[in-house]
């Protein structure tokens, strides 16, 4: 009989302890405000922050009661990757469970906008849509503004533009070099009145989280380092387009360039000309310029776009193969061939 009273009584004490877990849990819940202590406040959540810290910025703004409980929550929905980056207007009148779908929503407040840098840009044209999409709202005409977002990407150093703030991924960077091939392609909300060093900053953050340690560590195993990695990646992101074609392009040109043999990517003609072609012309191919891979050996002095992580991707792992030659037709398809008299054949028979 003693030992089913110790049960029942240890049943209850379990009972009791679960009732008032939940009601602890849902309590804090629960809005931290009321009524007339209802208050409004800014409430930003910057990219590549981590659930803890937005949590603990959200108790100490006075938006919780309690960051783990809000960390706990967000776990139990299955929410954790869910928080979107941007300036939200809250008010502590709110609960947890309403915060949260705010917050998973993306509805940032309306002064922010976004800021769309497609794969393959150049910063000339990054500049552009910089200069396009602020200049209602900073009063000036685009053509400044996309000029002052080249000057500031021209800066060498970082810390020219970011005082204090330094990047390791530059490293490798030549002095001379400007910021180009580090300005992730990628959508990003800003704000409104956004200088183009804020813009920039917010790219090479997110430059270093996609491009992240691991994947640098693996640069570093193979026989080119990050800025020359960037360098071959934006020319493969201008030549081709599927994920195959990529890793096939960047063990080709890695060929060349083992055998020193000019790399005669017609990217690096449109990059010199600032054209589009997909088959420049004879005079285009003799331009003076160090970026003409038609007239130089080797890889060009830096990027000519801002590639994607596909087209890094390819150069650090791309698909032996023993082409040597390829051509874009115009349906999109890439054609390789093995020798340069297969070469004119292709040409002919796709491009003539």
């Amino acid at each position: 009989m003693k030992a089913i009273s110790a049960i029942v009584i240890t049943l209850l004490a379990v009972i009791l302890v679960a009732v008032g877990a939940f009601w602890y849990f849902t309590r804090l819940l629960q809005p931290p405000a009321a009524g007339s202590t209802v208050k409004n406040l800014t409430f930003e959540i910057k990219s590549g922050q981590t659930v803890k810290e937005i949590s603990v910025n959200l108790e100490q703004a006075g938006m919780i009661r309690d960051d783990r409980i809000f960390r706990i929550y967000i776990w139990l929905e299955g929410l954790t990757s869910k928080l979107q980056a941007g300036s939200y207007t809250l008010n502590t009148g709110q609960s947890v469970e309403t915060l949260v779908a705010v917050l998973t929503k993306g509805d940032a407040d309306s002064n922010e906008v976004k800021f769309l840098v497609q794969e393959g840009l150049t910063v000339r044209q990054i500049a552009d849509i910089y200069g396009r999409t602020f200049a209602a709202e900073l009063k000036q005409p685009a053509e400044t503004l996309a000029s002052d977002f080249r000057n500031v990407a021209a800066v060498s150093d970082s810390r020219d533009i970011l005082p204090g703030r330094t990047y390791e991924f530059l490293i490798d960077k030549p002095a001379t070099a400007g910021l180009e091939g580090f300005l992730y392609p990628d959508t990003y909300r800003v704000y409104k009145d956004a200088s183009p060093a804020q813009v920039i900053q917010k790219m090479l953050d997110n430059f270093n989280i996609k491009v992240d340690q691991s994947m640098r560590d693996r640069i570093a195993r193979t026989d080119l380092n990050l800025f020359q990695t960037l360098t071959l990646a934006s020319i493969v992101e201008k030549e081709v387009r599927s994920d195959t074609d990529r890793r096939m392009v960047a063990d080709l040109f890695k060929r060349r360039l083992a055998m020193n043999m000019p790399m005669q990517s017609d990217a690096t003609v449109n990059f010199v000309t600032n054209k589009e072609s997909l088959q420049p012309t004879i005079d285009d191919t003799k331009v003076a310029s160090p970026y003409n891979t038609y007239l130089n050996t080797g890889l060009p002095p830096g990027p000519i776009c801002n590639p994607s992580l596909s087209s890094i991707e390819a150069v650090i792992n791309p698909e032996p193969n023993d082409f040597l030659y390829y051509l874009n037709a115009p349906d999109g398809r890439t054609i390789f061939s093995r020798t340069f008299d297969e070469h004119k054949i292709n040409k002919a028979k796709y491009l003539d």
